[in-house]
């Protein structure tokens, strides 16, 4: 079986999440096929500074999924002559296709927040916003695959609940990125510090996180990633008197990896998500977090005593289940049972997860012909 892995989603210098996931997940497939000689695994990209982010792969290069050749991206792909082909987008071109095709749906956040991502050329934020209007286009999309991969259970059930395709759901979910434990790691019941990842649009709720430092004297609110001008200077004219944000602006994984290590917990008062990437890497590094109580993170949580929950509404709230965690053996127990839940996620198991697929999808156009 060829299978062709479409990584022309992968972000340079740094991954965004799209990226760490297919990156992830193809990193896993080699590994798995590394000695098996029925299966040859591909990659897609269309730039090749791309490869410096992704493991040793044969590659070959097409247009980018924002050219306007993107409908007609099958006849670059045909003569390649692949039996299966994955994205990790439900976007990618299929006019005229002759292979077998798994789209990736990783969310319905836009339909609720409906604001495109900021990085997205202005005609496409356009169409964005008129493709979320209603759910007829994504159904179209899906139903052009032979199967549709997604990243929880929480986004099948919705993909079900809104009967959003017709073909089989399989949930291929995220992962963590495996990053050496602390050669100590210190208690932080009395760090005072805590840690947010993710981008700065509406539904990600970071007014909440700021807001309730007004409940947590002597707390610092770190907030990692880069934001424009614009969104800092909003932000901090929301922070209370005498508390303290600060704002990294991007950071390495490693740097990334120091403050996990010297925080309290890490936070999120998000009202959407399609996983929740930065919890599973949290708890990776045995710190505990604390959520927003919706059902994606009751699900990649799974009630483990690691995480608590709160009312994104209620900064007050978000403050009370901080500071449950001063108490010392409180601490020690959610990090104690927070690298066990996040092992639970592993490339590994989603790459073979994607394998089995791909073989179904290659097993039922073979019977076909």
């Amino acid at each position: 079986m060829r299978l062709l892995f479409d990584a022309r989603y992968t972000r340079t210098p740094r991954h965004d999440g799209i990226s760490r996931y297919g990156a992830g997940v193809l990193a896993g497939l080699l590994r798995l096929t590394r000695e098996d000689p029925e299966v040859q695994v591909s990659a897609l990209v269309s730039d090749e500074e791309q490869l410096t982010m992704l493991p040793e792969v044969d590659w070959h290069r097409v247009s980018a999924p924002t050219s306007p050749r993107e409908p007609l991206l099958a006849a670059q792909i045909n003569p390649l002559r692949p039996d299966v082909v994955f994205s990790p987008m439900q976007t990618m071109g299929t006019w005229g296709r002759d292979y077998g095709l798994i789209l990736t749906l990783h969310d319905l956040i836009y339909y609720s927040h409906p604001t495109p991502p900021r990085d997205m050329p202005a005609p496409v934020r356009g169409l964005w916003r008129l493709y979320h209007l209603a759910y007829w286009p994504q159904r179209l999309l899906l139903d052009r695959a032979d199967a549709v991969a997604t990243v929880s259970e929480t986004t099948a059930s919705l993909i079900a609940e809104h009967r959003l395709t017709r073909r089989p759901v399989t949930v291929v979910p995220n992962a963590a990125d495996p990053l050496a434990p602390p050669a100590a790691r210190p208690s932080g019941h009395d760090a005072r510090a805590l840690v947010y990842m993710g981008s700065y649009l509406p539904y990600k709720n970071v007014e909440t996180l700021i807001r309730a430092l007004a409940h947590l004297p002597g707390y610092t609110l770190h907030l990692v990633s880069r934001a424009t001008p614009e969104i800092e200077a909003r932000l901090r004219g929301l922070v209370p008197d005498c508390a303290r944000v600060v704002f990294h602006r991007g950071l390495g994984d490693e740097e990334y990896a120091r403050l996990l290590d010297g925080a309290t917990a890490l936070v999120s008062a998000s009202r959407a998500e399609g996983f929740g990437l930065p919890v599973v890497e949290a708890m990776a590094r045995g710190l505990p977090v604390v959520l927003t109580d919706m059902p994606i993170f009751r699900e990649i949580t799974q009630g483990a005593p690691a995480a608590r929950f709160f009312d994104p509404q209620a900064p007050a709230d978000l403050a009370a289940r901080v500071r449950e965690l001063e108490d010392a053996e409180a601490w020690a127990a959610a990090a104690e049972a927070a690298p066990a839940r996040a092992a639970a996620f592993s490339w590994d198991d989603s790459a073979a997860r994607l394998l089995d697929l791909a073989r179904e999808v290659h097993a039922q156009r073979s019977r076909a012909c």
